[in-house]
């Protein structure tokens, strides 16, 4: 299982160290265009996965925290429980690193720093960071491993 905790401390550390860097460099609402397709920002997301919930009166912010406290919970002691399913493992690793990114902006910050900005034309993807990187390729493994999995019998 101490592996499992070490990835997640790592994408913790990276999540933090990015957020850190970006906002030494950047002032809110700044846009560093870096190819045609992606700019370096600074946006402060206060609700949650593509600002749901960004506006809805602060109470939103205890919630998503008590909600990620909850889910870290229940993903160490899943983690526990199966230490030897290796893809399942390192999807729960992977969002447990980036639901507790995630989690130190909102109780430090009041917000979630996010600064990948990727677009195309007219068409844009909601800022996001390396904690929700993480969450998002920790659920697709996630996904991928219940479906390779043979049904139990």
């Amino acid at each position: 299982m101490r592996k499992w905790l070490a990835l997640s401390a790592v994408v913790i550390a990276l999540d933090l160290y990015s957020k850190h860097l970006v906002q030494s460099a950047l002032e809110y609402g700044d846009h560093v265009a870096l190819t045609s397709f992606f700019d370096l920002v600074r946006y402060h997301n206060e609700g949650a996965a593509f600002s749901f919930l960004a506006g809805a009166g602060g109470w939103q912010r205890m919630f998503f925290s008590a909600v990620a406290l909850v889910a870290s919970a229940i993903i160490i002691n899943l983690l526990r429980k199966h230490p030897g399913q290796t893809l399942f493992c390192l999807g729960l690793s992977l969002v447990l690193g980036g639901a507790l990114g995630n989690l130190y902006d909102r109780v430090t910050l009041g917000y979630v720093v996010d600064f990948l900005f990727f677009h195309y034309q007219d068409y844009y993807w909601p800022a996001f960071n390396v904690a929700d990187s993480a969450i998002c390729v920790g659920v697709a493994l996630l996904i991928w491993d219940s479906l390779k999995r043979k049904p139990a019998v």
